[in-house]
Order: structure tokens, then C-alpha cells, then sequence
């Protein structure tokens, strides 16, 4: 299993260079018979699962539940989650509140500990209270997970960093008929 972490801010141009970047990379998983695991939300969770969808990738789209039901997903997340069912194969509910970061931050510690890699779409920076990327990077270095970043030439994040949920930041946008980022 792969699971994908990474900034939550990233601009809407840097998600579009991942996607492309990441089906490349998935192509070669999907042929040994590997799973994508990601948990439900906007931003790099949805640049993700089109990237496997296209690769060939079988997804695994984490939802929050609470004593084993499914819990609603936060509005700003709600359409990219819808997204990612659709791209799924899987779903896997997991104990957690969207609305709590440090929920989040142990339902993506819990997902790193089922996985044999770990792709990070990082630049390098530590964490800063609002961004468990390098969090999440160490966490999966030290429990022997394999981590590969990805932060190619050209990202960048959104200008003024805000405070968003683990899950990704709100792109303002939604997928055209190719799966692309096309305005509202």
C-alpha cells in the first residue's frame, strides 16, 4: 500500500504538475499489483486519486467514522470526498474527527503505520503547527516505512499559508470531463 502526505496549501498550478507527476510514478506500482491510500479530502488527497486512477492504481479512500458508522465529512471537503468514493476501489472507515487536527494528524500517523511507502510532497520545511508534513515524514521514517518526496520544479504554496485541516487545501475548483482543474 502507498499513501500520499504532503502540504496543505499548495497552489492550484502545483497540484496540476503533481497529478502528472504522480501517474508517472504510480504506472510502475500499479503493475505489481499495489493499492493507493489516501484519507478523503481536497487538494493533493483529489490530485492523488486521479493520478492512480490514470496509472492504473487501485485506490483506498479513508473516511471518518465514530463506533464503526461513517461520519459526515466537513463542508469544504465534502465535494472532493464524493471525488475520491467515485476513484475508489476501497473505502476504509477510520476513528477519527475531521474537525480535530490532532485527529487528523493520528488517523494520518495510522494510515503511514499500514503502508510500505510513503510518497511526501514536501519541500523540506518543518512543521509549524497548521502542517504536519515533516511531521508525518519523521513518523514514517522512524516506524520503517519507506518515504519518497516529491516536490517537483516549479511548486509552490499559496501565498498566504492558512489554517486548513490535514486533509488539503481548498482549491476553488472542480475536475472538467479529462479529470482536470478548470475554474467554477
Amino acid at each position: 500500500m502507498i499513501a500520499v502526505v504532503g502540504h496543505p496549501d499548495l497552489t492550484v498550478p502545483t497540484l496540476a504538475l503533481l497529478e502528472e507527476e504522480l501517474c508517472s510514478r504510480l504506472a510502475d506500482r500499479a503493475r505489481t499489483g499495489r493499492a493507493g491510500l489516501v484519507r478523503a479530502g481536497k487538494g493533493l488527497p483529489v490530485a492523488f486519486g486521479r493520478a492512480a486512477r490514470a496509472a492504473g492504481l487501485a485506490m483506498v479512500t479513508v473516511l471518518p467514522s465514530r463506533r464503526g458508522v461513517p461520519a459526515g465529512v466537513p463542508e469544504p471537503d465534502r465535494t472532493a470526498a464524493g471525488e475520491l468514493l467515485l476513484l475508489s476501489q476501497l473505502v476504509r472507515l477510520v476513528e477519527y474527527d475531521p474537525a480535530d487536527r490532532a485527529s487528523c494528524i493520528g488517523a494520518d500517523e495510522a494510515l503511514v503505520r499500514s503502508c510500505a511507502r510513503v510518497l511526501a510532497v514536501w519541500d523540506g520545511s518543518p512543521s509549524n503547527g497548521r502542517d504536519a508534513t515533516a511531521h508525518l515524514v519523521a513518523y514514517a521514517r522512524s516506524h520503517g516505512v519507506d518515504v519518497e518526496v516529491l516536490w517537483p520544479r516549479g511548486a509552490a504554496h499559496r501565498t498566504a499559508r492558512i489554517d486548513v485541516p490535514a486533509g488539503g487545501p481548498d482549491l476553488g475548483q472542480h475536475a472538467g470531463a479529462q479529470g482536470r482543474f478548470r475554474p467554477a
